[in-house]
């Protein structure tokens, strides 16, 4: 719980800064830049993929694949979606059962991988825009996004 509390703290104090570093790594580097570390939960998600889903092993793990993986959630997840939902929030303000509908209905605009991913995420959005408040939203994505990610790592990657 008092990891819960500081992290409350910290999204409070600072919204945007711990949005982006939930979705890439623990840290900043004094230049502002973004250098993907093993915290990532994109990294997570392909580490397990590599070793629980596909068996790989320390000694075959694609550490260039992790990396790659956790520079799409320092670049892109963090900024771009919690940008996104943002942008959401403001087109559709409020958080009733049907605000969360549209939301969602607009949040699934990738056509080509809608059939793979109705399995998963209509139903977390739905939950994640009518129950969750939009400063939490990104946590809770990234959450089911390790399952998510290690998921679409296997998939990718599998021989």
């Amino acid at each position: 719980m008092a990891l819960w509390r500081a992290y409350q703290r910290a999204l409070a104090a600072h919204p945007w800064k711990v949005q982006v570093l939930t979705a890439a790594h623990p840290r900043r580097c004094p230049d502002n830049t973004c250098v993907p570390c093993i915290g990532s939960l994109m990294g997570l998600g392909d580490i397990i993929s590599q070793q629980l889903v596909e068996r790989r092993g320390l000694q075959e793990h694609q550490r260039g694949r992790t990396l790659t993986m956790m520079s799409l959630g320092c670049g892109f997840v963090g900024p771009v979606v919690g940008g996104w939902y943002k942008v959401l929030d403001r087109f559709i303000p409020g958080t009733t059962k049907v605000d969360a509908l549209k939301k969602m209905i607009l949040d699934q605009d990738y056509p080509d991988a809608l059939i793979t991913n109705y399995y998963l995420w209509p139903a977390v959005q739905l939950a994640n825009f009518y129950l969750v408040p939009l400063h939490y939203r990104l946590a809770v994505v990234q959450c089911v996004a390790v399952i998510w990610n290690s998921y679409l790592s296997w998939k990718a990657h599998r021989l």
